[in-house]
């Protein structure tokens, strides 16, 4: 099946982006290593629906070198980087995905790419499992199981899981410890301001910034905005997050009061409406919204647009609401990941954490699936460890043993 790619000629610094996230990837450099001789996922057709950049890249190569018949396709129309995806297929791997992408475009992706019959999936927001249990059923013989990237994706999963209606078993690769402590708290919150300060050339320090959502994600955002000198308001709908959220120094409020202070407003919550009407009626002149929730619904951008009496963009990845009184209203990354459309990523350090993972996942679903029920898995703990600990040793950091005697007082 052929490629559906931007330019094939844009391979070159696609290959040097992908052979310069290796030199800080030794998780799965060890892990390529491994598995390039053992080949486990030798015979298996593999689906890598997820941001199609250089880090990403890495790790479509390393389960190809394990064995796999690889096709990847975007999960977001504007994460995709044209010139990684035609290094990719310089390297023999399909790929479904240009940058900027219609909705119809996208849809088109991954139904091309779910017509190679995949046995595994690896999903990035649940669209693809979306479409296996609705659309295109006639591959549920196929597929043997999958693992989820993220929050959002989890919590689809769950849902469906709940209503017994999951067709195959799925790891959330999310909510393993080596991604979701280091890959949404210092992943996000160090590509989300790369993105933020990249797209606006403007200085964080002195700003009020707005956090919407206290998670993992949230965490991160608000703890590398107040490194960077703002101060920083959180929102939350969970009591216990609220509390968390002031222990750690900052101030909770609800969005209709943080609107009328707020200079950025920064959504990480997975869910929808979170900024809306009522609450553009009252932001300052000048003020900035951003998401980094997987999808572009935690801005209501129809309801923005429609009390606004011009909409323009004004630079590279930033769009102005004009509104009937005269303030201006600014989006950036037209409400989509600004990590990722304005940004390249969470860094390569962190990835490396989060794709052992998905490998870890990918071959727990390969090795088990027949024992494993219809259900949404998290990886077993020792998987997590051995990640770390490759991790750890890559970085030149030793950590104390117990010995016989403590292990026999702990009960281990």
């Amino acid at each position: 099946m052929k490629s559906m790619i931007k330019d094939i000629k844009l391979a070159p610094s696609g290959h040097d982006k992908i052979n310069w996230v290796k030199n800080f990837m030794p998780v799965l450099n060890a892990i390529d290593k491994e598995y390039s001789v053992s080949k486990p996922f030798a015979g298996k057709k593999l689906i890598m629906t997820i941001h199609l950049e250089a880090k990403t890249a890495y790790l479509a190569l390393v389960m190809r070198n394990a064995g796999a018949d690889v096709t990847v396709t975007g999960s977001n129309p504007l994460s995709t980087q044209d010139d990684v995806a035609a290094a990719l297929v310089e390297e023999g791997i399909n790929v479904f995905a240009w940058h900027d992408c219609t909705d119809e475009e996208y849809e088109e992706f991954l139904n091309r790419a779910l017509d190679t019959k995949p046995d595994i999936i690896i999903d990035d927001g649940g669209d693809l499992v979306n479409l296996i249990h609705t659309t295109r059923r006639e591959l549920l013989p196929n597929i043997i199981g999958g693992s989820e990237e993220t929050t959002t994706g989890v919590l689809r999963l769950k849902a469906l899981a709940k209503a017994g209606k999951l067709e195959f078993p799925m790891m959330a690769a999310n909510d393993a410890y080596c991604k979701y402590l280091f890959d949404n708290r210092y992943g996000t919150g160090q590509s989300t301001w790369d993105g933020i300060m990249r797209t606006t050339n403007l200085v964080i320090a002195g700003k009020n910034v707005v956090i919407a959502g206290y998670g993992w994600c949230g965490k991160g955002g608000a703890m590398r905005a107040k490194g960077l000198g703002a101060n920083v308001i959180v929102t939350e709908v969970d009591p216990i997050k609220a509390i968390e959220a002031v222990f750690d120094g900052f101030r909770v409020m609800t969005m209709d009061e943080a609107a009328k202070i707020g200079d950025i407003f920064l959504t990480l919550t997975g869910d929808k409406d979170v900024i809306r009407d009522r609450h553009f009626a009252v932001m300052k002149n000048g003020a900035m919204m951003a998401n980094a929730g997987h999808f572009d619904v935690e801005i209501n951008i129809p309801e923005l647009e429609a009390q606004s009496v011009s909409r323009r963009t004004v630079r590279n990845n930033i769009e102005e609401f004009l509104q009937t009184d005269g303030r201006k209203l600014y989006l950036l990354a037209k409400g989509r990941l600004v990590n990722l459309a304005s940004g390249d990523g969470h860094p390569a350090e962190i990835m490396d954490l989060s794709f052992g993972v998905q490998f870890f996942s990918a071959l727990h679903i390969l090795n088990d699936h027949k024992e494993l029920k219809n259900e949404v898995y998290v990886l077993p703990s020792e998987v997590d460890t051995k990640l770390a600990e490759i991790k750890l040793a890559s970085m030149g950091v030793t950590i104390d043993e117990l010995t016989e005697e403590q292990r026999e007082y702990l009960g281990i």
